[in-house]
């Protein structure tokens, strides 16, 4: 019992020596951004108030570009590596929460020594021979007084959400870049096909030029010129056949397809879907873009990092026990004499170590501050890319309304010159040359939808496609500054 009244006076001492020593206070207080700040102009409107679906590419209903993209998102090698990151940290946060438990050692010896004649016992035990056996049943555990192994923890999950948010993140970019490239060789056929009806048409007009010019009303100028419309519109007919050619390859690349696997691609207009942005972002976009929730966990990682530094200026105490045997024969090894208990503790308490636990500090608190600025610049940029796609949409369509009216005028002035065909009042080439306008506003037509639909993309990706992820109640991620 006398050694029991020792308790009293070692927690009193360890009471003391904690006293003594204390954590450096923090001289840069944790906040998260201004979420004021996460909301685009009050003057950006578009049709429809939404936020992307979680199969947004569905809206443009081509079977075409949903077979690529289940295709992609099976076989793609970028998604299998971010499959492999999120495993290998959910296996380290395995081995984070093992950490925190104790552990029941069995361990085992036969040793057979001999004693020194001229050491510490004197013969007949000096100069022979003699066995040893052992066995021991050992259990230990570290308890967390000051919560390192739980903040541990918490840095391992922080950056198992984080691998997960960027597999996220590398699903949606895959997306949105397969339906961009599939979208971009439609328009790009699209234009193609436009211009070779323009080839046609011109090769109309010089066969008419070349039918007047032989009866003399018609100088070689004028032939020459025609020529020369037809060659320019060869050439930029073997440009986008060129462009569609790469985008091609792009697409297949993207789609991890072999050198067959777009061979029965077949032509689609693709029609734009309907126009939307949110009317308030806030914290909705912060728990919709996986980027953002990808940084806003390597801050909750390096929170655990910077709570653990803490807690290692405080005394780390181990509890041990064994129960075991110990004999110098097998024989006498399981008699009770032989029995080997053992109850402790062991207190490691920092007293000097020349600044290395504030130099640790130091860093784990300057990597949090680095990670939460780049957080606060991450919000400021995806608000920014969400404004400036929903800007551009907005101005598409206002080209589109004043380019709508351009080519139903040229239109009407291909019907009035058919018109005046039919009643001799104009020839042929006038009604070519009519045609041939209609066309050229159709491939104007042609580059608009296709900056709409590019930049469609662009702005369901900035939102964070059909990502959701819980809002932020981290501390270090409100405005309550609370710890």
């Amino acid at each position: 019992m006398r050694h029991f009244k020792l308790i009293p006076i070692a927690a009193a001492a360890l009471a003391l020596l904690s006293g003594c020593i204390s954590v450096p206070p923090d001289a840069h207080p944790v906040k998260g951004p201004d979420v004021a700040h996460a909301q685009h102009a009050s003057a950006i409107r578009l049709p429809a108030d939404a936020w992307p679906a979680d199969q947004w590419w569905l809206d443009y209903r081509d079977p075409q570009l949903n077979a690529l993209v289940a295709r992609a998102l099976r076989d793609s090698p970028t998604l299998a590596v971010a499959a492999a990151r999120v495993a290998s940290a959910r296996a380290a946060f395995g081995v984070a929460v093992a950490d925190e438990g104790g552990r029941v050692d069995l361990a085992t010896g036969l040793n057979r020594q001999r004693y020194s004649s001229n050491g510490f016992f004197p013969p007949p035990i000096g100069g022979a021979w003699f066995n040893d056996a052992s066995v021991a049943l050992r259990a230990s555990y570290d308890v967390d007084w000051w919560g390192k192994h739980r903040a541990l923890i918490a840095a391992a999950l922080g950056e198992t959400n984080a691998a997960a948010a960027e597999s996220a993140q590398a699903r949606l970019t895959l997306t949105a870049a397969v339906v961009q490239s599939y979208l971009r060789l439609q328009m790009l056929w699209a234009r193609q096909d436009n211009t070779n009806a323009l080839i046609a048409l011109q090769r109309d007009v010089i066969a008419g030029r070349k039918t007047r010019m032989a009866h003399g009303l018609l100088s070689l100028d004028s032939l020459q010129s025609a020529e020369q419309d037809l060659a320019a519109l060869q050439e930029q007919a073997a440009r986008y056949a060129t462009d569609a050619a790469r985008e091609r390859e792009g697409l297949r690349a993207l789609i991890g397809g072999d050198a067959a696997a777009l061979d029965d691609l077949a032509r689609f207009q693709p029609a734009p879907a309907i126009d939307a942005v949110p009317r308030e972002l806030g914290m909705e976009l912060l728990a919709r873009r996986p980027d953002l929730q990808a940084a806003r966990w390597r801050v909750e990682a390096q929170l655990g990092r910077v709570a653990a530094s803490e807690a290692a200026f405080r005394p780390d105490i181990n509890l041990a026990a064994a129960i075991g045997l110990d004999a110098t024969s097998l024989g006498k090894l399981l008699r009770y004499p032989s029995r080997t208990p053992l109850i402790g503790a062991t207190l490691d308490l920092p007293l000097f170590d020349s600044g290395r636990l504030h130099a640790q500090l130091g860093s784990a608190r300057s990597s949090r501050d680095e990670l939460l600025a780049e957080y606060d610049e991450a919000v400021l940029d995806a608000v920014r890319d969400v404004a400036r796609e929903a800007a551009t949409l907005q101005g598409i369509a206002q080209e589109t309304q004043a380019h709508a009216a351009t080519l139903d005028a040229s239109r009407k002035l291909v019907a009035n010159a058919e018109a005046r065909m039919r009643r001799g009042l104009a020839d042929h080439a006038a009604v070519l040359q009519a045609r041939m306008a209609v066309l050229r506003q159709r491939d104007a037509g042609l580059q608009l939808t296709d900056a709409r639909l590019q930049t469609q993309v662009a702005l369901i990706k900035a939102l964070g496609g059909g990502y959701h992820a819980a809002p932020p109640t981290s501390p270090a991620l409100t405005q309550s500054n609370t710890k």
